[in-house]
């Protein structure tokens, strides 16, 4: 049951890439991002009216797991706060690929952390990840013309790094706690952090109040596939047969989805270059689900 729910949410999130793209296209990325904490918030906040309202123990009473919450907040909004930027600046097809080497990050940390050791289709797998990460960001300062292209590379680098520690943190969270809690309280405590952080930068550094605004209907898009996808991979995460290390990877194929999209719908360059790079990546992903199995 776990890997169908790992798969339900990798055809979520690529749908919730491609609002995210068109949400931030020509738009304040931070506004865009607070009110996707905002619909968030508001879209799980019947899970915490539930427990107040049936007099339920919040956490089981463990009034410490608010800050191992707060903790996830932080991490997932610096992983957005950097992904948002970088999609907006960066094509799909160099984007999605960059995000989806998250797996390979992640198994590295986890044998870091663990102190596990890998085998030999681990290693090709891993190796095949790094290389498609190599290839995918040479490709896209080729691809772009902005002189700037290199910071938003290692913008969607810095994203995918944060993901991953939050993948890892995930697997420990919801082995204490419930999914829905951890979903919804997580969410409440992004909307608050980011409200209070737009306000702060908007009141001290003038140039973010000149950026226009645009609401689009994709935003609320956004909260919902977002919100979707992460219920299946925090329920396939809270079974205990699952393995984080393949949860991650399936997760890792809504590439597939946002790709298919960067080129039939936005007509983005050098595909026969990025398609060649994400077969590469799916390979390495392959061995590693084959390595972890």
């Amino acid at each position: 049951m776990w890997v169908i729910l790992a798969i339900a949410s990798a055809l979520l999130l690529g749908c919730y890439d491609i609002f995210k793209k068109i949400s931030v296209a020509s738009n304040n990325v931070l506004a865009v991002l607070f009110w996707n904490t905002f619909f968030c918030a508001l879209l799980l906040s019947p899970f915490i009216v539930i427990d107040f309202l049936h007099g339920h123990p919040i956490f089981g009473g463990d009034a410490s797991a608010h800050l191992w919450i707060l903790l996830k907040s932080a991490i997932v909004l610096a992983s957005w706060t950097l992904g948002y930027f970088s999609i907006k600046h960066l094509p799909l097809t160099i984007s999605g690929p960059i995000s989806s080497t998250r797996p390979v990050i992640v198994l590295v940390g986890a044998l870091l952390i663990f102190s596990e050791s890998l085998n030999l289709l681990q290693s090709c797998g891993v190796a095949l990840g790094f290389f498609s990460l190599f290839f995918i960001s040479r490709l896209g300062k080729k691809e772009s013309e902005n002189p700037r292209a290199s910071m938003w590379l290692w913008m969607a680098l810095g994203a995918t790094v944060f993901g991953a520690i939050s993948a890892l943190y995930d697997k420990y969270l919801l082995r204490i706690y419930e999914p829905l809690q951890v979903q919804a309280w997580y969410s409440f405590y992004q909307c608050i952090i980011m409200g209070i952080a737009i306000a702060v930068i908007r009141r001290f550094y003038a140039p973010a109040r000149d950026i226009p605004f645009k609401w689009k209907w994709t935003i609320p898009c956004i909260a919902l596939f977002l919100s979707a996808a992460d219920m299946a991979y925090f329920y396939a995460l809270s079974d205990d047969s699952s393995m984080i290390s393949v949860v991650s990877m399936i997760r890792r194929g809504s590439v597939l989805v946002s790709f298919t999209f960067g080129i039939l719908a936005l007509h983005e360059k050098h595909v026969k270059a990025k398609l060649i790079d994400l077969a590469v990546l799916l390979v390495g992903l392959i061995l590693l689900v084959l390595g972890s199995s």
